[in-house]
């Protein structure tokens, strides 16, 4: 059965003028931060490395959590700089846990590689009646480049993990609230470029024969310990020279020589001393048979 066209067209109609106000009123969707480049909201957490909340330097995130679960930020650093992660947590009341807390912040790299840290503790524990807990972790100063088998941290994309490590099982769930906060000092230029010179000697001039309480003399050249002259024996001028593989070369030669020569010796008998054959058993001639005749 077919409808007429003119009931259709007034339903057409309205939905047509709807339409336009209904685009207008629904909300856009706002681009995340990892679409639009721009930084996803300071009160939230991701649950893994692809879905870290990401802080600018400077920023604090401000994060109601679950106690037991992962939590995730990610920063960018660039060479020169030394970042720092803060982190606090405020704990659960400790009327409601059964027992302390350990919580444990690390930072990983763009390539999911664990970064050590050079100060803060990394590790906070806190009893059953304390009603907070912070942790720190201060990383190495970023590179401008480093050797593909070293772990050194470059340019890019760092992430924050933060976890409970020893929690009763009674306590997992309870409501936390946790503040992060990354900082960083320095910029390109305390960036030691490549192939430039040392701020600093490595190993620091030394007055043996000081005691550690009298004052040092000062560093002159007569304080510089002399290098020590290498021993000089009855022997030392053997075998050396440009040419000291090839001494080395004949006389193994001629040790090896010897040696099967010597071998030869002890394995074959002398050739001066055969063996005499056993004399021979001289062939016995038989006797003549008897001829009978009897004529």
């Amino acid at each position: 059965m077919r409808t007429p066209l003119k009931s259709v067209l007034p339903a057409l109609c309205l939905v047509a003028l709807a339409a336009p106000a209904a685009v207008a009123a629904s909300p856009s969707p706002s681009p995340s931060g990892s679409a639009s480049g721009s930084l996803a909201p300071a009160g939230t957490a991701g649950t893994n490395f692809l879905t870290a909340t990401t802080l600018a330097p400077g920023q604090s995130a401000d994060v109601p959590v679950s106690t037991g679960d992962y939590l995730y930020w990610a920063f960018a650093a660039s060479e020169g700089q030394t970042p720092t992660v803060a982190v606090d947590v405020a704990l659960a009341p400790s009327g409601d846990r059964h027992g302390p807390q350990t919580w444990t912040v690390e930072v990983f790299d763009g390539l999911r590689r664990r970064q050590s840290c050079t100060a803060g503790p990394q590790n906070g524990s806190a009893d059953q009646s304390a009603t907070s807990v912070a942790v720190r972790c201060t990383l190495r100063q970023i590179r401008s480049w480093a050797e593909p088998w070293s772990g050194d941290p470059l340019p890019g994309t760092y992430y924050v993990r933060l976890a409970v490590g020893d929690v009763p099982q009674q306590d997992l769930g309870l409501a936390a609230q946790v503040k992060v906060k990354v900082t960083a000092k320095g910029g390109a230029d305390d960036a030691q470029p490549e192939g430039g010179e040392l701020k600093a000697p490595l190993v620091p001039p030394v007055n043996p024969g000081v005691v550690g309480g009298s004052p040092a003399p000062a560093a002159t050249a007569a304080h510089a310990a002399a290098p020590a002259e290498p021993e000089d024996h009855w022997y030392s001028g053997w075998f050396s020279g440009w040419n000291t593989r090839w001494y080395w070369t004949l006389a193994g030669g001629a040790l090896a020589a010897l040696a099967g020569v010597a071998g030869y010796k002890l394995t074959r008998h002398p050739r001066g001393h055969r063996r005499t054959p056993p004399p021979a058993v001289p062939r016995q001639t038989p006797h003549p048979t008897p001829h009978y005749d009897p004529n």
